[in-house]
């Protein structure tokens, strides 16, 4: 078993990435896979949204900067029966940290190489940005998810998110594939979010099947520390992110 590598990446902030990485993890957990999540976000959304506190214990900034062994920097989250490796305050000057350092762009994948072998899948949760910890990112995944709300200006800036993956699957990474785009926060009562919809997915074919709906309880779960498969097992956003995690399973090749 080698782990596929899966990033969730736009430099927009508030569409839905971590929200979506955390419960993705969560949903294929629950099937009985075994991930991993890492939160390189020096906001470390990631990490708090399922109820660790990332301060005072080892983290993705000790594997990065540090060369901590990786199993050291793991969290076990037993509430959602997943590890995490989890971010905190110091990873806001890794990107600083990083410029002189050898092999600046593989750090992530370096760190990762360890536990390769341990999980079948492993998502990593980017900062809305460009720098050099989602180049890092990129450079050690396979795959990579576009989560895209559906408002106005949704696909600004994609241009520019798809010169970069172009730039680093030239020189970084050859292999780096982007898995799908991901709709979120659609809401059925709007026509504009069908019009964004129907924009997206003329622009890139590969757009999930799975949109994941505009909902209240959604976005009150991260402030409760629990995945939405803790705080609203039964609700719209739950049965979406399931569907969701089918639908990835499909394409990347598992048996559903």
């Amino acid at each position: 078993m080698t782990a596929q590598v899966v990033t969730f990446v736009n430099q927009k902030g508030g569409v839905g990435k971590t929200t979506s990485a955390v419960s993705l993890t969560a949903a294929l957990a629950r099937q009985g896979h075994k991930v991993l999540l890492v939160d390189l976000d020096p906001q470390s959304n990631a990490t708090s949204a399922i109820g660790v506190d990332g301060e005072g214990i080892p983290g993705i900034y000790d594997a990065l900067i540090e060369e901590a062994d990786i199993h050291s920097c793991i969290t076990r989250v037993e509430a959602e029966g997943l590890d995490l490796v989890p971010s905190n305050r110091s990873l806001s000057g890794a990107e600083v940290e990083l410029v002189p350092a050898m092999a600046r762009e593989r750090r992530l994948s370096a760190a990762l190489h360890p536990v390769m072998d341990e999980y079948e899948f492993i998502f990593i949760d980017c900062p809305p940005s460009l720098g050099l910890l989602t180049i890092n990112a990129l450079t050690a995944t396979q795959y990579v998810i576009i989560p895209v709300q559906c408002e106005y200006m949704a696909l600004e800036g994609l241009s520019r998110l798809t010169e970069t993956l172009d730039l680093v699957r030239r020189n970084l990474n050859s292999s780096l594939t982007v898995l799908g785009v991901l709709l979120t926060m659609f809401d059925i009562r709007t026509r504009l979010s069908q019009q964004v919809a129907d924009e997206v997915r003329e622009h890139f074919p590969r757009t999930f099947e799975t949109v994941v709906p505009r909902a209240v309880r959604l976005s009150e779960a991260p402030s409760h520390g629990q995945s939405i498969f803790l705080y609203e097992p039964g609700g719209r956003s739950a049965f979406a992110y399931n569907e969701l995690a089918n639908e990835l399973l499909e394409r990347v090749g598992v048996a559903v």
